[in-house]
Formats: C-alpha cells, structure tokens, sequence
C-alpha cells in the first residue's frame, strides 16, 4: 500500500477489496438479458462462485435491475434504443421488454437475494446514474466496486467509468461478465485496460484475495 497526503493508496487486488471498504455490484443477473445470451448459464455460474465468495467475507451486495418505462413515459431516448435493439423502424412496432413485474425483468432465483442485501432498479446503463447506489456506497465507508454481469460492453463498461470519475476503484472480475456480443466485450475490455482506472481480475484472483 502506497501513501500520499496521509491518504492510502492501494496497490494489489487484496489491498483494494477489502470487505470493510468494498461493495460487489452483481449487474442486470435477470432472466430476460440471460436468455437473450447463449453463453447465460455459464456467467450465471460463475457469478454465483463470486456471490458466494463475496457473502463469506462479508463483503456488501447491490443487485441492478435494468427497467423498461411504459411507452407512454419512454422519451426520444428510449424509444430510439428500443427500435434499434428491436429492428423496428418505427415506435409504433417496439414493445417494452423491461417493465416492471415482468417475467424478464425478474433477477435469477438462483442469485438467492439476501435480507441484508439491495436491489436497485434503473433506466440507464451506467449503474450510478439516476439510483442511489454512490450514496449508499459512500454512506458505507466504500472505496471501490467488484463489478460482474452483463453485458460488459452495454453496462459494465459505463459503470465501470462512471465510477471511477465518482471516485471509487472500480474492480472488473471478467470472467463472471458477460458480453452480447464477444468482440465489443473485448473491445471494451481493452479499453478499460488500457486507460487504467479499474482493476482487471478473475473469480479465481479474488478468491485468494478473500481468503
């Protein structure tokens, strides 16, 4: 651990997710984003290893849930992105996939959501933007993030910067993430790599970690 102005600056994995100061956010687990990838089963596997492992060091959990707003309240935004996902030309034709109470919308049963542990519900793709999260992260005497989910690409990536221009250190475990697509899942792995804010890590690196 490194020092400045009396400040501690992390330098390993172990030293930046210590489970007094750091959050696991568990990213849009739900049943209509895991069928949507054939690949699913496989990330839903692997993030259950890093729940399990994050609950026995007593690390805290956000579980996000991405929400569809009814097209009556859908503004340009929304409605552009659900025709482009959709192919649909026009927005008579989209359909809210999301809504509220919906079967898609619903996280995993196998992620088990604990009565100490927290849902929080957007309309965005970075995790920060519009929910409570970075007060509450903050509230908790938090400094960085585990991030895992999906889809890297589409919100991981937004969260992962939008949290480190908050102020945390953003920790990505990549091979509890999964993508929509797997080159734009590597683009933006490279990206984050490469402008650095964020640690890169496995479920196995962070095993050892909370060991």
């Amino acid at each position: 651990m490194k020092s400045a102005s009396e400040l501690a600056i992390p330098q390993t994995l172990a030293e930046a997710v210590r489970p007094d100061t750091t959050a696991l956010i568990v990213y849009d687990m739900q049943v209509g984003i895991l069928r949507q990838l054939r690949h699913g089963n496989d990330v839903l596997a692997r993030v259950l290893k890093l729940l399990d492992l994050a609950r026995a060091a007593g690390v805290r959990v956000f579980f996000m849930r991405h929400m569809s707003l009814p097209k009556k309240l859908a503004g340009v935004f929304q409605l552009r992105q659900m025709m482009f996902w959709q192919g649909k030309t026009s927005p008579d034709e989209v359909h809210p996939w999301f809504l509220r109470d919906s079967e898609g919308f619903a996280l995993a049963a196998e992620l088990g959501v604990r009565d100490d542990e927290a849902i929080l519900d957007k309309i965005t793709m970075s995790a920060f933007e519009g929910t409570p999260l970075a007060i509450a992260l903050r509230d908790c005497g938090v400094k960085s993030f585990v991030i895992c989910g999906i889809a890297t690409e589409i919100g991981i990536e937004p969260t992962v910067r939008h949290g480190a221009d908050l102020g945390f250190i953003p920790v990505v475990v990549e091979d509890a993430c999964g993508a929509g697509e797997a080159e734009a899942g590597e683009r933006a792995l490279a990206g984050m790599r490469f402008i650095g804010d964020a640690m890169i890590c496995s479920v196995a690196d962070l095993a050892a970690a909370w060991g």
